[in-house]
């Protein structure tokens, strides 16, 4: 029965507690005070999930401040803590440094509520929120869709036992739908919080672009695989020391100067293998490969450069950039007969849509090679008859840009669909396989010949292993000046 708010009677309670009752009392109000918090915290993620489903923010009964803030900040490195130790199948290190960056998102997010709404202390929304509260909103929408990407990766990469095994273009649509989602999300976050409609969609854009940098950025992680225990598959990681920077110029002017000049009368074939992307092996291997076979079936011995990025041939070849490739170019540009021999070139690695070939060399930051950026390099070095082969997913993208009378260019899939064989498990390219150790090494000295025969053979071995986007489709492309050069150069070889 309650008492009458007016009445005078006293209240019953003790006048003074026992003293063995003080240390219960406050631990009972310590206890309720975090049980509170965290009742509130776990609201703040329900309200995110809630949003993130695109439903009208609920501010209701939603209370926030400094140390909320902090509380979902905190939730959030935990969850990446888990998460991106699962991203790494094996022993590893964790990484502190990462705590010290990657912020620039955050603030932005900040800065930007307050720019929309600034007035309230965030302590009791009003029919329009705080900045405080929108704040903590995008920050519980952030959490639980990093989350959900987090998990994603993590399932992907256990399942491969650290090689995804899903093809790139579903990977790159996962990783867009991410963003087309928490944009969607943030957005209608922020416009329906403000009735400055405008700058909240701008405001929004900002925020993507920097999340979707700071989110991209690969090198930055909590975990690093420990190289003492890594498996025979995962490649060693790079060491920048003093003595390697100064080493690798070295390198680069000691195999460039030890390559011969051409012979007067003579057909000769140089030989210039790429291999962009550290991270797998198999993009070395098929380079080392590619070398052997040219110097053994195409007599470019004393005439073959490797340009390579992987952490065990760093003091052996030079590493593989745009820059070093332009200065290879340039070098076999001054020792050929510009009128009589041959350059081949193989890249391997990754593709893009876009006609990318991607480069990874962490910690060292090296740039995309693009089709038009290898014309213009060799128009400038001079060399006319080119062979350029290109091992990459979307490769038949660099087809239209290269092609011409002097130039026979081949590619491991049309511009449409993936090539094959590229993940961490594999030996070699299906498209290196095929055309190189198989068809060139012993069958053939026709690179047509052997880009015909090799077809059918990776067309059947993608079957096989269950390509689930459709046959890679390699193409070529050949003039009638490179014909001529490719088959004196074939009729000198098979002559003896």
């Amino acid at each position: 029965m309650q008492e009458p708010e007016n009445s005078s009677l006293p209240a019953m309670t003790p006048a003074t507690p026992p003293p063995d009752d003080l240390p219960s009392a406050a631990g009972a109000t310590t206890t309720h005070s975090l049980a509170g918090a965290l009742s509130m915290l776990a609201r703040w993620l329900r309200e995110g999930a809630h949003t993130v489903l695109l439903h009208r923010p609920r501010w209701d009964g939603l209370h926030t401040h400094p140390a909320m803030i902090l509380g979902l900040l905190a939730v959030a490195l935990l969850l990446t803590l888990i998460l991106q130790r699962l991203w790494i199948v094996g022993p590893a290190s964790f990484n502190g440094q990462y705590l010290l960056v990657g912020w620039l998102a955050t603030a932005a997010t900040a800065w930007a509520c307050y720019a929309l709404l600034h007035a309230a202390d965030g302590t009791e929304p009003s029919a329009a929120p705080s900045a405080a509260h929108l704040f903590s909103l995008l920050l519980a929408q952030g959490c639980l869709l990093s989350t959900a990407y987090g998990l994603f990766w993590a399932i992907v990469i256990q399942t491969g036992r650290g090689m995804p095994e899903l093809s790139p273009t579903l990977l790159w649509g996962v990783w867009i739908s991410l963003w087309l989602w928490l944009g969607a999300a943030q957005t209608l976050a922020l416009w329906r919080s403000t009735r400055r409609k405008g700058w909240a969609l701008l405001l929004t854009v900002l925020l993507l672009a920097i999340e979707a940098v700071e989110s991209g950025n690969k090198q930055r992680t909590l975990w690093i695989a420990d190289a003492a225990a890594v498996a025979p598959t995962t490649p060693r990681q790079l060491v920048l020391t003093q003595e390697l920077m100064e080493r690798q110029p070295q390198v680069l002017a000691e195999r460039l100067q030890t390559l011969q000049r051409q012979r007067p009368g003579i057909v000769d074939l140089y030989a210039l293998t790429f291999a962009p992307y550290a991270h797998e092996d198999v993009f070395r291997r098929e380079s080392g490969m590619v070398a052997e076979v040219m110097t053994q079936r195409f007599d470019t011995a004393g005439r073959t450069l490797q340009l390579v990025n992987h952490a065990e041939t760093a003091d052996e070849w030079p590493w593989a950039t745009p820059l070093n490739l332009q200065r290879a170019i340039r070098r076999i540009g001054e020792l050929i007969d510009r009128d009589e021999d041959i350059l081949f070139i193989h890249l391997t690695s990754h593709g893009a849509w876009n006609g990318e070939l991607a480069a990874q060399f962490w910690p060292l930051s090296v740039g995309a090679v693009t089709p038009q950026q290898l014309k213009q390099w060799l128009d400038e070095a001079g060399i006319h008859h080119r062979v350029i082969s290109v091992s990459a997913c979307y490769s038949g993208s660099w087809i239209a840009p290269l092609s011409g009378d002097g130039t026979l260019v081949m590619s491991a899939a049309d511009a449409e669909h993936t090539s094959f064989g590229c993940g961490r498990a594999s030996e070699l390219t299906y498209f290196g396989r095929a055309l190189y150790d198989e068809q060139l090494r012993s069958t053939t000295r026709s690179f047509e010949q052997a880009h015909a025969a090799a077809r059918p053979l990776i067309d059947r071995r993608e079957r096989e292993a269950g390509k689930n986007d459709g046959f890679s489709n390699p193409q070529i492309s050949a003039g009638a000046a490179i014909r001529k050069r490719l088959e004196l150069l074939r009729s000198r070889l098979e002559s003896g």
